[in-house]
Formats: C-alpha cells, structure tokens, sequence
C-alpha cells in the first residue's frame, strides 16, 4: 500500500528541505520599533546603532549633553563687584564722606591694641622681604613643573604692585592714623601680602595653600590697623583693588582654557 504522503515541514519528515524564508519574523523585529504589530523578544535589546544606546540629557532632551563650562556670569560679576566696591571707597576717602569717618572712629579704637611685638610682626608680613621669597619658591617649584608662563605672571603681578599704590597713595594724599604725614591710601603692606601669598598659593594648586593665603593677607591688615599703620580703609582698598586684578586674571584664563578645549576635537567612541 501507498501511504498517504504527509505534508511538508512536519516534524516527522526526514528528508532535507531547503531554508523557507519566513517574512513575518523579519517583520517581528521592525514590528517593535514602528509601534504596529505585536512585540518580539529581540525588540528589547538595543539596537547595533549609536544612536539607540544614547541616554537622555539631565532636561529630557535625547543625546549625550557636553560639558557645562561653568557659569560665566557669575564669575564675571565677582571682580565686577571688586572695583565697583574699589570705587566706593577710594571717593568716600577722597570726599571725607560719612564711610571714611566711620573708619577714622574705628582706627582710634582699635591703634595701639593688643602687644606690641605680635603686631608688629603681623604686620611685617606685607612686607617685600618676608613676602618675595615666598612667592619666588612657589616660582621655582612651578617652573620645574613645566608651568613657567604662570610663574612669570606671577612675578610681574608682585611687579605690578608698587606700579599701581604709588600713583594712588600720591592723588589720594591721606594721613595716616598717628601721623601727619600722607600717603597712606592704598596699603601697600596689604597689596605685597595679598598678592604674593596669593600667587603662591595659585601656583601650588592646593586648597589648603589657598586658605593659608588668605589667613596671611587678613593676619597683615590686622596688624597693620592694631599698630596704627593704617586705616581699616586703606586695608580694605588694597585687598579690593588687587583682588580685582586677581579675579579679573583668573576670568579671562579660564575662559581661555575653555575656548582651547572646544577647539579641541574629541574621541568619539561607539559600538563596533
């Protein structure tokens, strides 16, 4: 007897049948990515594209976000405020106005306290021969780093600081608090502090230097105003003015840094 032939693709059929092709699991896999259809397994892997495996953004927005580069305005509004603080008290100085009274009331109060040796030495921090070395070996420490061009800023900011008080302490012309002789305003004890102890402290990139920059600058006005030295405006003047040149300085690297490094192309990488 003949047996009924079975149809093909059954499982029993022994006999080798060329590949059939199956157009409805093709269509499965783009079935998922459409929205039309049902869902197949593999419409949960990612797809062997960039630009499947890209995340969202912190707002939503699809694609890999690029760096911030901080926020330029708010630096830029910290020197602003600087010299428009500078500007205040170098006209309440010069005008003898209600500011520079108030500062000659605190000056009396507070010359000739606290013991003569300690203030004397705070206040001789400022001074050149106690400040410039300390400037000069974070130069030589950052030199033999590799970084002479900010070594060299450095120093021509300590060079710039008698080029500046000078010509202020002359058109200002203000006596000092326990002498009749002028030329008080700016404190150039305070400048030499702030910006070699200030220099240091940027050349060594450490925060901690930072601080001890800081605390060295304050310890000087201290002194200089507890000896009588100076007025508390003359200290305030100084560290606005030269603060203002240091965050101007500051503002315009980093924004320079920041051109720089989007010019500069970057690796992408992505799935082989």
């Amino acid at each position: 007897m003949r047996e009924t032939p079975r149809p093909q693709g059954t499982a029993g059929d022994s006999r080798a049948e060329p590949p059939q092709r199956h157009p409805g699991r093709a269509l499965a896999h783009t079935d998922g990515a459409s929205g039309s259809g049902s869902p197949h397994r593999s419409d949960r892997r990612p797809p062997h594209t960039p630009r499947g495996v890209r995340h969202t953004g912190p707002g939503g927005r699809p694609g890999t976000t690029p760096p911030v580069p901080g926020r330029p305005a708010s630096r830029a509004s910290v020197p602003a405020a600087l010299l428009l603080l500078f500007t205040v008290v170098t006209w309440q100085v010069v005008a003898d106005g209600p500011l520079a009274r108030l500062d000659a009331r605190v000056s009396r109060a507070l010359a000739g306290r606290g013991p003569v040796p300690l203030t004397e030495l705070l206040a001789d921090l400022g001074s050149v021969p106690v400040a410039a070395p300390v400037l000069a070996a974070a130069m030589a420490y950052a030199a033999w780093r590799g970084r002479r061009g900010p070594a060299l800023r450095a120093g021509l900011a300590l060079a710039l600081v008698p080029a500046l008080v000078v010509p202020l302490k002359v058109l200002v012309d203000r006596a000092g608090p326990l002498t009749a002789e002028t030329g008080y305003y700016p404190s150039g004890h305070t400048a030499t502090a702030l910006v070699a102890y200030g220099g240091a402290a940027l050349l060594l990139r450490r925060r901690w230097a930072v601080s001890v920059a800081a605390l060295l600058t304050l310890a000087t006005g201290t002194g200089l105003v507890l000896r009588g030295y100076h007025w508390p405006l003359d200290v305030v003047g100084s560290v606005c003015l030269f603060g203002w040149l240091y965050a101007g300085g500051l503002l315009v690297s980093s924004i320079r840094r920041r051109r720089s490094s989007s010019r500069t192309p970057s690796r992408r990488t992505g799935p082989s």
